[in-house]
């Protein structure tokens, strides 16, 4: 008798574990399996940033790696490319010097942290994700600087629409991934300005965090950041190569569910066959 409760119990124990490993594999997820990269488990004081000069060569955030390039030539005279991190809450002075200020002022929900990039090529800026897992969203934003350059134009850049506003000038974010063996997975575009627009109430630039879906970029472990512009020059893009990110939303990858899914149905049908019918 006892042996029959105890084999009832294992049945239902293994029912239970089947209906998981069925909610795995199509998709239905514990909110805890996903990560929200939002940078706020890196250290910094109020109104201020991180841009790679202590030479580590980038940094990890709730375990998705940043790239960075930094180099000292003396003098005062410093360049960074890559990722920065920063609370900076300046939205009114245009120009270089404010180059680590989000527009909206901090990060997305109101968060203090964000991140900024400063990608003049492809491949400056990148985001290497955690194992198996993807990028679902992230959440973008101008910089001050750029907002500012072309709202009014600067000794560099352009104002966006030309002097009557009908010129198309845009402002392009492209974000590509690649697998772990280098295989180009796809590309997701994102207008940080679009003066393309035959009305030109239509115009806009990003002066909000807005939230772009990745998930067409499923596979991906590397994300690299892309900025084109229609104000070019003889020394290449007159537009600051700035934007800002927060809240990069990341899941585990589905083939890695399929597996857990598949495991816990194994295990079931090892337990059964350790306890045979009394």
């Amino acid at each position: 008798m006892a042996g029959k409760l105890l084999r009832k119990q294992r049945v239902l124990q293994c029912h239970t574990y089947v209906i998981v490993g069925l909610c795995l594999i199509s998709g239905i997820t514990p909110t805890s399996a996903s990560v929200v990269v939002d940078l706020e488990d890196l250290s910094l004081e109020p109104n201020s940033f991180y841009n790679g000069s202590d030479g580590a060569g980038g940094f990890t955030s709730r375990g998705a790696f940043f790239n960075n390039t930094f180099t000292d030539f003396g003098g005062g005279f410093v360049v960074w490319s890559g990722w920065s991190y920063s609370n900076m809450t300046d939205t009114t002075t245009p120009g270089f010097g404010n180059q680590y200020s989000a527009i909206a002022g901090g990060g997305a929900d109101g968060s203090g942290n964000y991140a900024v990039a400063f990608a003049t090529a492809p491949g400056d800026a990148t985001i290497t994700l955690p194992t198996a897992m993807y990028a679902q969203s992230v959440y973008v934003i101008n910089t001050t600087y750029a907002y500012f350059s072309m709202l009014d134009g600067d000794a560099f850049g352009k104002r966006f629409g030309g002097p009557t506003g009908d010129y198309p000038d845009y402002f392009l974010l492209t974000i590509s991934g690649v697998d772990p063996i280098g295989n180009p997975v796809g590309f997701v575009d994102f207008y940080l300005a679009d003066y393309r627009f035959e009305t030109n109430s239509q115009d806009y630039m990003i002066d909000s965090w807005t939230e772009v879906d990745l998930s067409a970029l499923e596979g991906a472990n590397v994300l690299s950041f892309e900025l084109t512009s229609t104000d070019v020059g003889p020394y290449g893009m007159n537009t600051p190569a700035y934007f800002a990110i927060d809240n990069l939303h990341l899941v585990p990858q589905p083939a890695t569910l399929v597996l857990v899914a598949v495991g816990t149905v194994a295990v079931c049908r090892r337990t059964l066959r350790r306890h045979p019918r009394s």
